[in-house]
């Protein structure tokens, strides 16, 4: 693993102390972010773009926000169950997953550039209030 920038820590450091997924505007409203210098968001989207590379972060798609990788980093794409109330995330292996889909995708010609599975719904807390 490549060691972070002073940035790239500044980033994760803010992902990690936060309970849901943060967008890149989000972070840099922070005012831990910006008491560190950052007050661009070409600079947020910089370092979550090293971060994302490096398997440390994971951006979700349908929130247009980042979290960080619960997991030690992975080459399979990650996949998500979102609280539609609280929207925390629970990340999961799409592994069989994704056997599975480019298998059915072989059958029927279809050539998959990616993948991204999301899964709404609540959490248990959300589900028990």
């Amino acid at each position: 693993m490549q060691k972070l920038t002073r940035n790239q820590e500044v980033v994760i450091n803010a992902l990690r102390a936060a309970e849901q997924p943060l967008s890149a505007y989000q972070i840099l409203d922070l005012e831990k972010v910006r008491e560190k210098g950052l007050k661009a968001p070409l600079t947020i989207y910089r370092a979550l773009d090293k971060l994302i590379e490096q398997g440390l972060v994971h951006r979700i798609e349908s929130l247009n926000a980042f979290v960080i990788c619960d997991h030690e980093p992975h080459s399979e794409p990650a996949a998500f169950m979102i609280c539609e109330v609280c929207r925390s995330t629970i990340e999961f292996s799409t592994d069989q997953l994704r056997r599975s889909i480019a298998r059915y995708a072989r059958q029927h010609g279809f050539h998959m550039a990616g993948m991204h599975l999301e899964v709404s719904g609540r959490c248990e807390t959300c589900a028990a209030a």
